[in-house]
This record gives structure tokens, sequence and C-alpha cells, in this order.
């Protein structure tokens, strides 16, 4: 299963794209796409729209994966993020795919094993997981690439729980 998991932001939104088969993760993609900060926000959410589509249309991703906003950033910078969000979220409903979401503690334990782990050590795990030796993560692609393998290592206990209900 292709799972194309995201990091939303304004100005940066990280993407990660993995193949989960079995147990077995891979990476596929990773990055992020970078707006402007003096573009108007409705132009940074199209652009956000725009770079969507086209990844989706290159990877064909089956699922889709983001993180839940954490409540702790000020007002202002959730307004805007959530925006950022919902653009996001219908491109992707657009599109076709399955929407996941996860909060960040979970995110952070299914990768670290620990929901208060700091973005150093979930940086680390995810290069640990996906066995990335070559190029530096970005910030957001790591946060991306962790909510990806969140997905992944959530699904089969996702799977047993609907089954046993």
């Amino acid at each position: 299963m292709r799972v194309l998991g995201i990091d939303p932001g304004s100005r940066h939104t990280g993407y990660g794209i993995v193949d989960a088969v079995g147990s077995r993760t891979v990476l596929v993609d990773q990055g992020r796409f970078s707006c402007r900060s003096n573009h108007p926000l409705p132009d940074r959410l199209a652009f956000l729209a725009d770079q969507t589509r086209q990844l989706v249309d290159r990877w064909s991703p089956e699922v889709a994966v983001l993180e839940k906003p954490f409540q702790g950033v000020n007002p202002r910078s959730l307004i805007v993020l959530s925006q950022a969000r919902g653009a996001l979220i219908v491109t992707l409903a657009q599109l076709g795919l399955a929407i996941e979401e996860y909060a960040p503690a979970e995110i952070k334990s299914a990768v670290a094993g620990n929901g208060r782990a700091d973005k150093a050590q979930i940086e680390r795990m995810v290069t640990i997981l996906l066995s990335i030796r070559e190029q530096p993560l970005t910030p957001d692609a790591a946060d991306a690439l962790a909510v990806a393998l969140c997905y992944a290592a959530r699904r089969p206990w996702a799977k047993a729980a609907k089954r046993g209900t």
C-alpha cells in the first residue's frame, strides 16, 4: 500500500511517501513545498493544492495521512494552519484518496516509542526505520514521513479492530 504522509503548514508543507508491504516500509519520495511568505494566503493555499495534485498524480498513493493540529500554538497560527489543512484535505478528497489523521503524541509513540519524543528523536528514528543514509531530511519531511510510518504501523491493528466489532 502506498501511503502519503503530510505535515501541513502555510509556509512549508512536508510530504513523505512510503510503500507499506506487510511489516516492511520502504521510502519512495520525500520533501516539502515551500510558499513565499510575502504572497497572500489565498495564493499560498492554491499553491499547496496544486503541488499536492502533482504529487498524487506522480506517485498514486492509496491513502493520505495528516497530523492533527497541535493546539498549543498561538490562535493566529492555528487559524492559518487550519486553512492550509483545509486546502490539503479538500484537494485530497477531490482526488479520491482515503484520508486518516493522527494526534502528534500517537505519531511520536508509533515512531519513537515515546509520545513526548522531541523532533530530533523523531528524525533519527525515521532515518533508521527507512534506512535513509544519503540525503538529509528537512524537519517538515521527517514529520511527514513519521505520519506515514505511524499509519503503516497502526494499519494492521485498525483492520483487526474493525473485524472484532
